[in-house]
C-alpha cells in the first residue's frame, strides 16, 4: 500500500516549499519510487514552479499533469457553483491514480495567499482528510511573537482534530532568530506531547530574488559582462542618481545597481568599487531609460577581460525600473543549486530527522539512486564532524563547492591560498564563505615547521634545508603536511594539479600501512538504483596477482564503509574455467591469494562484466558462484581496461562517476579530475570525511 503523507498551511508567507523540499530530500534517501503532488495548483502543472523543482532535483517518473488535482481556476469555479463535492472527488481521484505510480507520495495543500474569499480557512485539511493522508502542518513565524506562534499553533491543533486529520508533526517556518528559544520553550511545554514540533529559523536570503530573475521578470537585454552565472542573491536595490564620491558611501555588498545608461561615470565607479578591496561587491548593474553609454565606453567595457559583473538594460525609466525589480520575489528554482543547498543546510539543521521519518513511518527503500547516495554521504559526513584542507583556493569551483559545504554543514574547511584576494574573489562570485579559514602557504608561520618536519622526512634522500622551505611553498606539499601533522584530517586536491601532482607528497611521507602493498583507486558508480564500486581505475597501470588480490580487498572495505555490501568480482575476458591464457591465469591467482588473505569475503573470478551484473547471465555462466549476478564491487585486470569502462559507463548509462578515491594510505588524500563539476568536489570531499572518520580501516 502507498504511504503519504500532506503538507498542510493555514497561513500565508510559511515558505512551505522549502519545508516541501527538505521533507523529499529526506524521503528520497529511503523510497524506491517517490512522487509529489499538489492538491490545487496555481497554474498548469507545466509552469508550476514547485513541480519544476521537485520533479527536476529527484528525477520523478511522473508527467507535469500527473503532479496536480485541480488549478486554482478550476477550484474557484466549482466553488463558486456550490460544487465542493466535485472539487474534493476529482482532487481524490487525481491523487490515487498518482498512488499507483509510486512507493510514497508527498501531497502539497494550496498556497492559502493564492485562495480567493470564496475558499474557507480549512479547505486545506479538509482535503487532507479526504486523502486519507496524515498531515505536516508548516506554521508562519514571519513577523510574530512567541505568543502569536502559539495561538496560531493551538487554532491549527483544534481545527485538525475537529475534523479528524492525523497531525504527526508542524514546523514552524521563518521564526525570527532572536525569538527561537523562547518560541522552542513554550511551544514544547503548552502544545501536544505526541506531535513533533520543529521551529525554522527566518533566513532572508532565501526570499531574496537572484539576478537572473530580475532580468528575466524585467525582460532586460544583455549588454555587457557575463551572460551565464547569475544566481547571486540581490540583497538590495540602489538607484543611482548622486555623483561617483558621494555614490561610493552608499554602495553594500550584493546591491543592484540601477542608474540611466547614459551616465558612465557611474558604470566606471561601479566597476572600480568591484576591482577594490576597499568596497564591497555589487551583484551587477541595470542601466534605464533604454539609453546606452558612448562608444569610447563600450570600447572600454570591452576590452576588460576579467569583466565579473553583469550588465543589462531596461527602456522603462530609473524609476518605474526601481519598481518593478523590487516587486520580483525569490524563488527557489531547479538551476539554483546554491540556494537549494542553503534551504536544506537550514532544514537538516533545525529538523529532527529521525523522529519525523518515525512518526510518518518511512518504509526503508530497497534501492540507492545517486542523490540518495548523496544524501547519505552528508548525513554520514556529519555523525563526526571533520576537517578538509582544499588546496586549489584560486579555482572558483573550489570557492563554490566550499559554499555548498558550509551551507550544508558537513565539515570544517581550510581553503590555501591568499586570504584577501580569495575573499574578494568569492565576494565578486556572490558566495558566503563564513567560518572556513583561509591560509597562505607563501606567508604562512607554518612554512618553516613544515619545512623541518619534511627535512626530517626527506633527508636520506638528499633534500637540503632549502629544498624543503621552498617545496612547502606549494601548496600540494603544504596541504599534504596539514594532514600529515593532524591539523586537518583529509585533502582533496586535482581540480587544477594533476594526479601525479596531488597525490606524490602523500606517497612520499604519509605513506601506508606496513601490511598494505599499494595504494589503489576505486570510482563510486551511482546508476540509477544502486552504486557500484570500480577498482582501479586511475592509480595502478598492470597490477600482478598480488597486488590485484590487494586491489580487491581494500575496494571491498571501501564499500563496507559506505554502505555498500562487498561482493567482488574479479574480471577477466572469460568467466570461471571457460578460458585460459596469461592474463586469465593472472585474475585466477589473485583470487586464490584475495581469498586466503580474506575468508570471509564474497570473491570469485575470473568472471566477465555481464556474468558478473546480470544474474540471467550469470545462471548460464555460473550457476553456482555467490558473487555471479550479484557483484557490487568489480576489480579490472588492469588500467587501461578500468579506465575505459568506467567512462564508458558513466557516459552512456548517465551514472554519476565519483573519485578517484584512493585507498590504502595511513590518512585520506583525493584526487580530482581537472574537468569535474562543482558537486563533483562536494561529493569527494564528504568521502574524504568519511574515510577519516574510519581512518584505522583506510589502508588495512
Amino acid at each position: 500500500m502507498t504511504e503519504s503523507l500532506y503538507i498542510a498551511s493555514l497561513e500565508a508567507n510559511s515558505g512551505k516549499l522549502f519545508i516541501t523540499l527538505g521533507v523529499m530530500e529526506m524521503l528520497s534517501r529511503r523510497v524506491d519510487h517517490l512522487g509529489f503532488f499538489r492538491s490545487i495548483s496555481p497554474v498548469p502543472a507545466r509552469e508550476d514552479n514547485h513541480i519544476q523543482l521537485i520533479s527536476s532535483r529527484f528525477h520523478l517518473d511522473q508527467q507535469p499533469e500527473q503532479m496536480i488535482g485541480v488549478t486554482h481556476e478550476q477550484a474557484r469555479s466549482w466553488i463558486a457553483a456550490g460544487e465542493e463535492r466535485r472539487l474534493f472527488r476529482e482532487i481524490v481521484a487525481r491523487f490515487k491514480q498518482a498512488e499507483e505510480q509510486c512507493d510514497f507520495l508527498l501531497c502539497e495543500g494550496p498556497d492559502i495567499s493564492h485562495l480567493s474569499d470564496a475558499f474557507d480557512y480549512d479547505i486545506s485539511i479538509r482535503i487532507a482528510r479526504e486523502l486519507g493522508s496524515p498531515a505536516l502542518y508548516v506554521s508562519s513565524g514571519y513577523r510574530a511573537t512567541a505568543a502569536e506562534l502559539l495561538e496560531n499553533i493551538r487554532v491549527a491543533e483544534k481545527t485538525f482534530r475537529q475534523l479528524k486529520c492525523p497531525l504527526p508533526a508542524i514546523m514552524v517556518n521563518r521564526v525570527d532568530t532572536k525569538i527561537l528559544g523562547e518560541a522552542e520553550k513554550e511551544l514544547r511545554e503548552q502544545c501536544d506531547s505526541t506531535i513533533a514540533i520543529d521551529l525554522l529559523p527566518e533566513m532572508e536570503s532565501l526570499g531574496n530574488p537572484t539576478m537572473g530573475e530580475i532580468v528575466e521578470a524585467l525582460h532586460a537585454d544583455w549588454f555587457s559582462g557575463p551572460k551565464t552565472g547569475l544566481q547571486r542573491d540581490v540583497r538590495d536595490f540602489k538607484v543611482a542618481a548622486m555623483g561617483p564620491a558621494n555614490f561610493l558611501n552608499y554602495i553594500e555588498k550584493d546591491d543592484l545597481i540601477i542608474t540611466p545608461g547614459d551616465r558612465p561615470d557611474i558604470i566606471l565607479t561601479t566597476l572600480g568599487a568591484i576591482a577594490s578591496k576597499n568596497y564591497p561587491s555589487p551583484v551587477g548593474l541595470l542601466l534605464s531609460g533604454g539609453l546606452i553609454p558612448e562608444p569610447s565606453v563600450i570600447k572600454l567595457l570591452e576590452g576588460l577581460d576579467d569583466l565579473t559583473i553583469p550588465i543589462y538594460s531596461v527602456s522603462s525609466d530609473t524609476y518605474r525600473t526601481a519598481m518593478n525589480a523590487a516587486a520580483v520575489q525569490g524563488r527557489l528554482r531547479p538551476d539554483n543549486e546554491r540556494k537549494i543547498a542553503r534551504a536544506l543546510g537550514m532544514f537538516e539543521a533545525n529538523v529532527d530527522i529521525p523522529a519525523l521519518e518515525e512518526k510518518i513511518r518511512v518504509t526503508a527503500s530497497s534501492t540507492m539512486s545517486p542523490l540518495m547516495f548523496e544524501y547519505s554521504l552528508f548525513q554520514q559526513a556529519r555523525q563526526e564532524r571533520k576537517h578538509i584542507v582544499l588546496p586549489e583556493g584560486e579555482d572558483d569551483r573550489i570557492l563554490q563547492a566550499a559554499e555548498i559545504l558550509r551551507l550544508r554543514d558537513v565539515v570544517d574547511l581550510t581553503i590555501l591560498g591568499e586570504e584577501s584576494r580569495l575573499r574578494s574573489r568569492a565576494a565578486t562570485l556572490g558566495l558566503k564563505l563564513d567560518g572556513v579559514t583561509f591560509i597562505d602557504p607563501q606567508t604562512s608561520t607554518l612554512r618553516d615547521e613544515f619545512a623541518e618536519t619534511f627535512f626530517a622526512l626527506r633527508k636520506h634522500k638528499g633534500i637540503t634545508m632549502d629544498r624543503a622551505f621552498d617545496t612547502m611553498s606549494d601548496v600540494s606539499y603544504f596541504g599534504t603536511m596539514m594532514v600529515y601533522r593532524n591539523m586537518v584530517d583529509g585533502m582533496v586536491s586535482g581540480a587544477v594539479h594533476t594526479t601525479a601532482h596531488t597525490i606524490r607528497p602523500a606517497f612520499q611521507f604519509i605513506g601506508t600501512p606496513a601490511d598494505v602493498l599499494l595504494v589503489s583507486s576505486v570510482f563510486l558508480m551511482c546508476l540509477e538504483t544502486r552504486v557500484l564500486v570500480y577498482g582501479d581505475c586511475a592509480v595502478n597501470p598492470n597490477p600482478n596477482s598480488e597486488q590485484l588480490a590487494e586491489i580487491a580487498i581494500s575496494s571491498a572495505k571501501t564499500a563496507h564503509m559506505f554502505g555498500i555490501e562487498p561482493i567482488v568480482a574479479m574480471l577477466s575476458y572469460s568467466s570461471g574455467t571457460s578460458g585460459s591464457g596469461a592474463d586469465v591465469e593472472q585474475v585466477r591467482k589473485a583470487v586464490e591469494i584475495a581469498r586466503q588473505r580474506r575468508p570471509d569475503l564474497k570473491i570469485d573470478g575470473p568472471i566477465q562484466y555481464d556474468a558478473a551484473i546480470d544474474a540471467t547471465v550469470a545462471s548460464k555462466k555460473m550457476p553456482d558462484s555467490e558473487v555471479a549476478g550479484r557483484a557490487t564491487v568489480f576489480i579490472f585486470p588492469d588500467l587501461n581496461t578500468g579506465n575505459n569502462t568506467y567512462k564508458a559507463v558513466q557516459r552512456s548509462s548517465g551514472a554519476v562517476a565519483i573519485g578517484p578515491v584512493l585507498q590504502g594510505l595511513n590518512k585520506p588524500v583525493n584526487d580530482l579530475s581537472r574537468g569535474c563539476l562543482v558537486a563533483d568536489i562536494v561529493n569527494t570531499v564528504a568521502i574524504t570525511a568519511i574515510q577519516a572518520q574510519n581512518e584505522e580501516d583506510i589502508g588495512r
